[in-house]
This record gives C-alpha cells, structure tokens and sequence, in this order.
C-alpha cells in the first residue's frame, strides 16, 4: 500500500464523522450557512486559503504545491433537499423536512479529505488544487453560475467533480465522453375552469378532466413528435384538483420535468408542450397559465478529460472499464464544463443487491466506503491532469 493510500485510509473515520455530522444537520440551497461555516473553519485550520460567502455561502479554497503544474479544480455541491428522513439510523436528519437524500453530504465530506490529504502532501504536489463547495445545485438556476460569476474558476486549467450513485453498486464508477447528464426542464400548468354540482356537469367546466386529457396528452410528445433515435423523456410528476367527491372541479395543477442531450430537441418539446396545452383548454372552454423553466444546460464531458478518467478508473475499477451509457439526471456542473475542459464521473454508493433508496427518496442512504473510493480517485485524475503540459 501506498503512502497516499495510507493518508486516505487514516482520512475514512474524519470522512464518516463528517458526512454523519452533515447528514443530522442539513441545510437547504443557499441557506447552508452552518455547513459553509463547518467547511471554512476545517480548511483554515489545515493552512489553505479559504475565501468564504462566495455565490452566498460557497466557498472556495486553494492549496499551491510545492512542484510546478497545472491548477486543477474538484467540486462538491453542499445543500440539502426538503424532504422528511425516515431512516432508522443514529444519524438521521435533526431537520424536520429536510434531508441529505441526494448524497451531497458525502461528496462534501470526501472532498474534505481530498483537501486534508493535500495539505498533508503540499511539498510533493505538482501545481495547484482549488477546492470549489457549491451551494444550490438543487434548485435552478443553481450555485454554480453564481460560483463563477464570483470568480471561482479563475486561473484554473480543468476542472472534475464526482457524485455518489446509489443505482451503481459499491466498488464501481462510470463516465463517457461527450453529452453524459441531460438538461433538467421544468413546466408547471394551472387549468381555470369552472366549478359546479357533480350531478349537472354540463353547466360546468371540468378542469381536472381537462388535467386529465393534458397527462395524456403531454406523452405524445416524445412518442410522436421526437425522432426515437434521440433520447428525451417528459414525465408529470405532479397532478393536483378537486376538493370533493360530488364537486366539478375549478381548476388544476400539473408540473412536471422534460429531460433531453439536444437544444434543437429541446426547442421541439416545448414548442409542442405549448401547443398542446394552449389547444386542449380551448377546445373545453377553460384558461390556463403556463410556466416553462430551462433548467441546467447538459452536461458535457470533454473528449480528452473523460478518456484520462477512463483510464484511471479502468485502473482502479477494472470490471467498469469502458465508457457508461448517459443518464437522464441533470447537474449543474454543466456550466464548469462550459467555462473549462473537465470531466463529471459516478462512483457506485449502492448496495450488491440493488436494494438501495433511489437519489430524492425519504429512505436515501450511501454505502459509507464508496467515499473513500472517491477521494483517491479525485486525487488520481487531479495529479494526472496537473502534469500535463
């Protein structure tokens, strides 16, 4: 064994106690003042330079090596979700409502080792790391504009970040070249009709049938109107009417999320998102209200910094050798990408049998270990990267 692997190994009982500490005391996006607090006072004490309120309660730190190379960026993302925890374990969440159920605690603890290990290994480091803790990637527009309106990725060369997957067993890790993560739109509908006795319908305008015919609707689009061959998915998530068994229903609300890689698919759907609501509640006599929210764009990996995690993770991880398929989720790690060559991967947090809470659900956990799989990769491709030239 290695003496960086030493290091990280001597790291794990910090990782765990830290992301244990997150997970019991979660702070919504941009309310993660605590949070950003914990996070500054560590890396001041380990002698980086913290710069702290940057997007609000982000923080920035940097730690220069005693060797020449490049300056290399690794991202955490550090706000909770406001969802209810009902684990039975000793670190649930003390937040009524509010929860770590996406994994932000443990890439916020990882990267606190990656920058304690540094600080430890400074003399022998090639260039320069800067440690960036995002605030507010769960809510659009996301911390991460703001991060780098507020100069952020100044002066840095490439740019990586990771997320713990529950879907992907413990011991595996993933990426691809090119589009890996989709562009995360929102849509919400309000149907205005008009309310009346159930037994004497035809006095009245039933919004939540209209409601009904929309849910309906809505899935033509992707089925008829997009070419198969491009992927994309629109899925209601939210359908909201009616206040009694023999009431016609006033009005309804329904909101929901459209995934794709493409901006000319993009435009697609909602223009036939448009029409098909505007048409439907005319055709029934109701108004409506329509709000359409581009989320972040799709994360696109660069060719060249997604071949050197590959093969890293070919290293590390053999059986995940190869590059994975893209996955539907958003990120707003897309505008790091945008701004600067990097790379966005997946290390596996799941379980063997697949028995693991999916991200966003009130039972999310992580298998613990994965964290220090992704720490000595963060660790990998940074020092891989620095020595380019």
């Amino acid at each position: 064994m290695t003496v960086k692997e030493l290091t990280l190994e001597s790291l794990y009982d910090d990782m765990v106690k830290w992301r244990r500490h997150l997970h019991q005391n979660p702070e919504l996006s941009f309310h993660e003042f605590e949070t950003s607090r914990m996070i500054a006072e560590l890396l001041e004490a380990w002698g980086l330079e913290v710069r702290r309120g940057v997007a609000g309660t982000g923080i920035v730190a940097k730690l220069r090596g005693g060797l020449p190379g490049r300056t290399i960026a690794l991202r955490a993302d550090i706000d909770a979700l406001s969802i209810q925890d009902v684990k039975d374990c000793s670190y649930r969440s003390q937040v009524s409502g509010v929860m770590h159920a996406c994994g932000h605690d443990g890439h916020t603890a990882q990267l606190l080792a990656v920058a304690r290990y540094y600080s430890l290994h400074r003399n022998e480091t090639a260039g320069t790391r800067v440690f960036l803790f995002q605030p507010g990637e769960e809510v659009l527009p996301g911390g991460a504009i703001r991060m780098i309106e507020d100069g952020a990725l100044d002066g840095v060369d490439a740019i990586y970040g990771v997320h713990l997957w529950t879907p992907m067993p413990y011991g595996t890790a993933a990426t691809r070249p090119g589009p890996f993560m989709a562009t995360p739109d929102e849509f919400e509908i309000e149907i205005i009709g008009r309310g009346g006795h159930g037994g004497l319908p035809h006095e009245s305008k039933d919004a939540l049938v209209v409601g009904a015919s929309l849910v309906v609707a809505l899935q033509t689009i992707v089925a008829r109107s997009v070419n198969p061959l491009d992927a994309t998915v629109l899925s209601v998530g939210k359908f909201a009417s009616g206040s009694a068994n023999n009431v016609i229903a006033e009005s309804s609300r329904l909101s929901g999320t459209v995934r794709s890689f493409d901006k000319r698919v993009r435009a697609i759907v909602r223009k036939r998102l448009e029409e098909i609501v505007k048409h439907t509640c005319e055709m029934h006599g109701c108004e409506y209200r329509l709000a359409y929210f581009e989320g972040y764009p799709p994360v696109v990996n660069n060719e060249a910094e997604a071949g050197r995690v590959l093969r890293l993770i070919g290293e590390w991880f053999p059986e995940s050798a190869g590059p994975c398929e893209p996955i539907m989720a958003g990120e707003d790690f897309s505008y790091y990408l945008e701004q600067k060559p990097g790379c966005f991967f997946f290390v596996g947090a799941g379980s063997d049998d697949g028995s693991s809470s999916p991200h966003h659900h009130p039972r999310f956990d992580i298998e613990e270990k994965a964290m220090l799989h992704s720490a000595k990769l963060l660790i990998a491709v940074a020092d891989d990267s620095a020595l380019d030239v």
